[in-house]
């Protein structure tokens, strides 16, 4: 037999290299994260709960040319508009059923006006089903609540699109 094998078996070699290991690695900073409390931050890309924005004034942006509902591989958004007195057309239902949704960022690519964006929020549990169905009402408030940051996000795009 190798004299060295048998000194590395003897001394159980492999048991003191690991070990070094554990202490290397005891003494770092730690890699996790307090996940409540601390967040990673999070890319201008990424693809969370779907919002419906407003122009400055606050009319909505959408002008329902239904280009996100054709574009949507997953069929999971419903769209009927109606004409105006003014000529333009505007939504008067907007549904994603989010249950269906794969999150892949057509609809927010289709839009001429970015009207419909996905946006930042990724902490949105249900207790039912029917809660993630989301109305015409709900995308706009989600547009409300999360406009400052969805238009940073679309500006730090802007070059790439």
């Amino acid at each position: 037999m190798n004299v060295g094998y048998l000194i590395k078996s003897f001394t159980l070699w492999e048991f003191v290299k690991a070990h070094a290991k554990t202490l290397r690695y005891f003494f770092k900073a730690k890699a996790t994260i307090n996940y409540p409390h601390e967040k990673n931050p999070l890319s201008p890309r990424f693809r969370g709960e779907h919002a419906l924005r407003r122009y400055p004034n606050g009319e909505e942006r959408c002008i329902a040319c239904k280009l996100c509902e054709a574009v949507c591989p997953a069929q999971a958004i419903t769209i009927e508009a109606e004409p105006r007195d003014d000529g333009s057309r505007r939504t008067t239902r907007y549904d994603i059923d989010m249950t269906k949704c794969i999150f892949c960022g057509f609809c927010q690519e289709a839009c001429p006006v970015d009207a419909i964006v996905e946006g930042p929020n990724f902490e949105y549990s249900t207790e039912t089903r029917e809660e993630l169905i989301y109305d015409k009402a709900k995308l706009i408030a989600n547009g409300d609540r999360w406009e400052p940051i969805l238009a940073q996000n679309l500006a730090a795009d802007a070059p790439y699109r």
